[in-house]
């Protein structure tokens, strides 16, 4: 819109906006083509940023795992059901090996 017309103060009146605003809008569009105004509060991320967040969220998704297996381990070590030693195998509570 605006690089269709010289006078960039008149449209910024038509739009009811302050002409700098006008002109870093174009300016950002200008650098990041349709990545420059994603809309609603979505981020607009590169590539590796996408990348970035999703190892987070699988990172995130192993820890609370991991955090559920340890509680279950140790509720199940606790009430006698089963007990693990070092080596990793594991014994009932009547001394089998399993």
């Amino acid at each position: 819109m605006s690089f269709e017309r010289r006078n960039v103060s008149e449209l910024a009146h038509e739009l009811g906006v302050e002409p700098l605003l006008l002109y870093r809008w174009r300016k950002e569009y200008r650098e990041k083509g349709s990545l420059s105004f994603p809309g609603n509060g979505v981020k607009a991320l590169s590539e590796e940023s996408k990348k970035f967040a999703e190892l987070e969220k699988r990172l995130l998704d192993a820890e609370t795992e991991r955090d559920i297996l340890k509680k279950a381990l140790g509720i199940l070590s606790g009430s006698g059901r089963l007990s693990t030693s070092l080596s990793g195998t594991t014994t009932s509570k009547d001394g089998r090996l399993s």
